[in-house]
């Protein structure tokens, strides 16, 4: 009876292993977009990762799809290693993660699903006030987290990097020379909002500098931020105060 039993369990262990060997994930590409941020060096990542999904592995990716107690460890045991953000400052981290599976879309002999991963990374650029009102961002290139190659940090294949500029941002230098747009059509990067690279390019001098414009109502609005954050909220108003006299005594003196 034991030896029936033994042979028993291993035969239900062969079924439980030709079953998970039979599931099948793929990564097919991969999208990480970098959203600069306008007002600091913080950026918002959006990662999303397309994998194939075999009919086998249908009901199960299912079932782990609605489970409310797998993290982000265990999607990474079931898709594999392409499953990480490739955004990331180890120095700060990052916050604000979120993980979404998405549905399956049916395809002719299997299906596909699209994983997203959203999160946010600080310090993704360095700022210096170059003239009056007028600053010059940074991209720290040591937050890029694809592959590491002899050369340096490669773009893997069948992925794509793409960085998304602040509004009425100006790019003063990039490198490598962007796969979109193209650069026939750049025109000195004029009115250009993202830049994009594809698979396979070596990032290892990778460089972007862009300038930004603060409006004057942005600066006037910043320097009463600081007064009350660096001294306080009497100083603050009190600072007010003193402007407002101030505006007051000019008027009086130019309607006499």
């Amino acid at each position: 009876m034991r030896r029936i039993g033994a042979l028993a369990m291993l035969a239900l262990l062969a079924l439980l292993l030709l079953h998970t060997a039979a599931a099948s994930y793929r990564v097919t590409d991969i999208n990480t977009t970098v959203v600069l941020n306008s007002n600091n060096t913080t950026a918002q990542v959006n990662e999303v990762i397309n994998v194939y999904v075999s009919n086998n592995s249908y009901s199960q990716y299912n079932k782990n799809r609605v489970a409310l107690n797998l993290t982000l460890s265990d999607w990474q045991s079931i898709i594999g290693p392409d499953l990480v953000q490739y955004i990331d400052n180890p120095e700060y981290g990052l916050y604000g993660f979120k993980f979404f599976p998405g549905p399956l879309i049916k395809q002719p002999e299997n299906y596909t699903a699209g994983l997203l991963m959203s999160y946010y990374v600080k310090n993704v650029t360095s700022v210096k006030n170059i003239a009056p009102r007028v600053f010059l961002y940074t991209f720290n290139p040591s937050v890029l987290n694809f592959e590491h190659a002899a050369s340096g940090e490669v773009l893997p294949n069948d992925t794509t990097f793409t960085v998304v500029l602040p509004k009425n941002a100006r790019i003063d230098s990039v490198y490598p020379t962007p796969d979109y747009p193209p650069s026939l059509v750049l025109n000195g990067y004029a009115n250009v909002t993202k830049v994009s690279w594809n698979d396979g390019e070596p990032l290892a001098n990778f460089k972007l500098t862009y300038q930004t414009e603060q409006s004057l109502q942005n600066e006037v609005g910043s320097f009463f931020s600081d007064i009350y954050h660096e001294l306080g909220v009497f100083t603050y108003v009190l600072a007010i105060l003193m402007i407002v006299a101030f505006l007051v005594y000019v008027y009086m003196r130019a309607s006499h």
